[in-house]
């Protein structure tokens, strides 16, 4: 399967079986739909494997553990329903979501203990990674400071990636001419965008949100922070107002479909020129993971 392809063709995995993506619906009385009651992982497939999967394993883990969700699946029987849903759609570069929510019952809003969950395996086309690959996007980002807030950690639990994602719609509906939101805490210190984690890099070194605070520890981030830690980068977990942001010599964005994300702009503001020369440290990241996904993935 294409790029190209339309999503039509495509096979879903949904509970236990690989169902046509027009046939795989779910009923409107899982609390999935209901109340955004379940927990998702969005992964990358590369050269036919998904990156950190193990990490991304334990994350979902950690989801579901946060907000009760017991499943009753492992982790190999959700890696095994991933590489059928690769397999039935002939993709080897992809995107790939897993979602697990709490099933069909009763139109309560306390959950019941008893769990049938409904899960699905989503996939589509991505083009290769690695030292040969090219990027999902299409240039540099731009960046925007919202108003609205990053829900506290004692609120939802800031590590948990559940179905309720509407806290990030509504920064996104606040962007003019802007790719991401910049996101702040209660306290107005940066936390992240609407759906990637935030670097910049100044005289200092490399800085980004600690997660500590109301942060997603994204895995993407945490390779970044390795490979920099390796590369000798100094590196700065810790709280940073808007303006930290605005003043830095770069910025990037780390998710696992953009990876490592230049920007351009923040808040109006141009960082540089828009050279890639003038952004060394983010080339360089950029450059250290591409290497990592061809040695591990299509070596």
């Amino acid at each position: 399967m294409t790029e190209d392809e339309p999503a039509s063709e495509r096979l879903y995995h949904l509970d236990g079986e690989l169902v046509p993506a027009p046939e795989a619906t779910v009923s409107v009385d899982d609390r999935g739909f209901r109340y955004g009651d379940g927990a998702f992982e969005t992964l990358r497939a590369y050269g036919g494997s998904i990156f950190e999967w193990e990490a991304h394993a334990d994350r979902l883990e950690r989801t579901c553990e946060a907000i009760g969700l017991e499943h009753g699946l492992s982790r190999q029987e959700l890696a095994d329903r991933i590489e059928a849903t690769l397999a039935a759609n002939d993709l080897t570069d992809a995107y790939v979501r897993l979602s697990i929510t709490r099933g069909v019952q009763p139109g309560t809003l306390a959950p019941r203990p008893e769990v049938d969950p409904t899960v699905v395996v989503y996939v589509k086309p991505l083009p290769r990674g690695g030292l040969e690959g090219e990027s999902v996007w299409d240039g540099p980002a731009t960046l925007q400071t919202v108003k609205v807030r990053r829900i506290p950690d004692a609120a939802l639990p800031a590590g948990a990636k559940t179905h309720n994602y509407l806290n990030g719609i509504l920064a996104r509906q606040e962007l003019h001419d802007a790719d991401e939101a910049l996101v702040r805490d209660l306290e107005g210190d940066v936390a992240e965008g609407a759906t990637s984690n935030v670097f910049f890099v100044d005289d200092g070194g490399l800085h980004t949100p600690t997660t500590e605070g109301a942060v997603l520890p994204g895995i993407t981030r945490r390779v970044v922070l390795e490979l920099a830690a390796d590369a000798g980068i100094p590196i700065d977990e810790g709280r940073f107002r808007p303006e930290d942001v605005r003043q830095a010599d770069e910025v990037f964005l780390t998710n696992t479909t953009w990876v490592v994300r230049p920007v351009d702009r923040v808040d109006g503001i141009t960082l540089g020129d828009g050279d890639e020369r003038e952004r060394p440290v983010t080339s360089l990241l950029a450059r250290l993971f591409d290497e990592r996904v061809e040695r591990d993935h299509y070596g």
